[in-house]
């Protein structure tokens, strides 16, 4: 009587996408966990006096949404050079809320569009 070399290769992959199901099932927990934290700490996060959010940081913001376009030093790259002292408030607010050629619109909320444009204003 031979042995069936199938059998094997089943039976690691019945294991297989049994780990795979439970490992999803985890990571399910833990989603839930994180969506809860979030939740705590945006209620931490809570607006200020002048409508920006008190734990807005706009240089790690730009760190993380900026550079990809605006290069590391954010002094150009696909983007235009966000440095220099001839910038209008204005011009960047709107740029910023609505974008602008291949910048999109929204990268920034609303209620931190000023404090974005105020950090801007101070890169030379």
């Amino acid at each position: 009587m031979s042995k069936n070399p199938v059998v094997p290769y089943i039976l690691i992959f019945a294991l297989g996408i049994g780990l795979i199901f439970f490992m999803s099932m985890y990571g399910i927990d833990q989603q839930k966990e994180i969506a809860d934290a979030d939740g705590e700490a945006t209620e931490e996060g809570k607006k200020d006096d002048e409508g920006a959010s008190a734990e807005f940081d706009a240089e790690a913001v730009a760190q993380q949404k900026c550079i990809g376009c605006h290069g590391g030093d954010l002094e150009g790259a696909v983007g235009p050079s966000l440095h220099g002292e001839d910038k209008d408030p204005k011009e960047l607010h709107e740029i910023i809320k609505n974008g602008k050629g291949g910048m999109p619109p929204g990268l920034i909320p609303d209620e931190n569009i000023d404090a974005m444009v105020d950090y801007i204003l101070t890169l030379k």
